[in-house]
């Protein structure tokens, strides 16, 4: 028995020390892991949330761009740091979810993460040149089956959420596309407006500018309901599409094993900042959602993300050349 009270003795030591730990938190700068290049999408969110979290409770956030392989790089090197809760990242669905099941990252999203919270998203949205016969949903897929899977669809890249995006409304609908890469959005676009390809499947943000100049018209968002910044383009959902969703979200993750009581820390912060109008608009004007909520619910995203992309690369058998 003594031993037993000793291991329990123990333990409410332990515990006392790891809560008094989280109350103590941070006791230095937290660093910020950007998985990408400074100027992007997930730069700019990146720094309004430690903007945010550094004005509402004085805490210093470093950020730390480490790009590479579509942010396996970033990824892989928070997951490795010390679970101590001086090193986040904010993490992507592509890169946390969708590499590692196309063989581009040596991390596991559920086991080598401690999710802290959702921060934002922003949906896909299916785009044709201002002067495209197809002007709704309706006529794409009747272009798609009178075309019997000629019909051609450029991406940003072969597994890029864009390019899932459009696996998963193929699957949905019964149609089949031509599927045409690019190494981005820069090489897509000339080709989409000179007629070269027909449709294209981009993020909202990044194709505003072409649709609010009228060179690009908008189709359907996937998405569970219409964008603020398109309000009048409809979702595939309402156009009978089922489970078409499909968005780039941001979510603060940290290496597996950080105390229980500091992920709740850094959540709580998160969700007051997230709640803030100044923060709302920020993300709003990078084309994002500001969303929160609980670290077991951003949890749950993830786990139900796995799989559900895991079928639609199955289904699609897409492969990524090393």
């Amino acid at each position: 028995m003594r031993i037993v009270y000793k291991a329990l003795a123990a333990l409410a030591l332990s515990a006392l020390a790891t809560t008094a730990s989280a109350q103590q938190y941070p006791e230095k700068p937290i660093r910020l892991v950007i998985p990408f290049p400074p100027g992007g999408g997930t730069d700019v969110v990146a720094r309004v949330i430690a903007q945010k979290l550094g004005e509402s409770t004085g805490w210093t956030l470093v950020a730390d761009n480490k790009p590479g392989s579509g942010g396996s790089v970033g990824l892989s090197l928070a997951g490795k740091a010390a679970p101590d809760g001086y090193t986040i990242v904010l993490a992507q669905n592509a890169n946390l979810v969708i590499n590692p099941i196309l063989g581009k990252a040596n991390y596991d999203p559920i086991k080598d993460f401690a999710p802290i919270g959702l921060v934002a998203s922003a949906p896909q949205v299916l785009v044709v040149a201002k002067d495209s016969p197809i002007k709704t949903v309706e006529d794409l897929i009747a272009a798609a089956k009178a075309k019997d899977g000629k019909l051609t669809f450029a991406s940003p890249g072969v597994g890029t959420s864009s390019h899932l995006a459009g696996e998963l409304i193929q699957q949905i609908a019964g149609v089949k596309f031509r599927h045409v890469p690019y190494k981005g959005a820069a090489q897509a676009l000339p080709d989409l407006l000179g007629g070269r390809v027909e449709i294209y499947i981009s993020s909202v943000p990044s194709a505003m500018v072409q649709i609010k100049e009228g060179v690009l018209r908008p189709i359907a968002v996937f998405a569970t309901k219409r964008d603020a910044d398109l309000p009048d383009v409809p979702t595939f959902e309402e156009k009978g599409l089922k489970n078409s969703e499909a968005v780039t979200w941001w979510g603060l993750a940290a290496p597996a094993g950080v105390p229980a009581p500091i992920v709740a820390r850094i959540n709580t912060e998160l969700n007051k900042v997230l709640q803030q109008p100044d923060t709302k608009a920020k993300l709003r004007s990078a084309g994002a959602e500001a969303l929160g909520g609980s670290s077991d619910e951003f949890g749950a995203l993830i786990k139900s993300d796995v799989p559900k992309w895991t079928a639609v690369i199955k289904a699609a058998d897409v492969k990524v050349a090393d």
